[in-house]
């Protein structure tokens, strides 16, 4: 039988314990998951791709059935590359919501690989990248909003 894999797709800029929370629920639906970090050159980030890279396969370094990789491509063309049968996106409002069910149609209708969406937890919802980001900027401690054992801060 073939193994399940999925693919977690994001910036990850930086990875938030809502990240965390959904690779650990995502493993009970497939067998393999590949965090895949889009990478875009033309938003600004506050780490490089691969300073993105490091932090979380730090962080996942004794869990054998993830993996951690970037790409510079569409996310359905990256999926099929890695033969991919299921993305795996987290909503925390009803606001995602629109924006992800059409980016589930177009990736279902261009390739034929599902979209699942995990709600996020709801002690969870104010948690993202950019208020996290926003934060360090600032020079705020965001220990309670990344996951034990990433290390944010070697910066680039």
């Amino acid at each position: 039988m073939k193994k399940r894999k999925g693919i977690f797709p994001g910036t990850f800029d930086p990875f938030t314990i809502g990240h965390y929370s959904l690779v650990k629920r995502s493993l009970a639906l497939v067998d393999e998951l590949v965090i895949a970090i889009g990478v875009n050159d033309a938003k600004k980030s506050l780490f490089t791709s691969e300073r993105r890279l490091a932090m979380i396969r730090e962080l996942y370094r004794d869990e054998p059935r993830i993996s951690v990789e970037a790409y510079r491509t569409l996310t359905i063309d990256f999926a099929r590359e890695i033969d991919a049968s299921i993305i795996i996106r987290g909503i925390r409002s009803v606001n995602d919501f629109e924006y992800e069910k059409n980016i589930a149609d177009i990736n279902r209708t261009l390739s034929g690989v599902e979209t699942v969406i995990l709600f996020t937890e709801p002690e969870l919802t104010h948690i993202s990248s950019s208020i996290v980001r926003e934060l360090i900027q600032y020079g705020h401690d965001v220990s309670r909003f990344i996951p034990e054992g990433l290390d944010i801060t070697k910066r680039d």
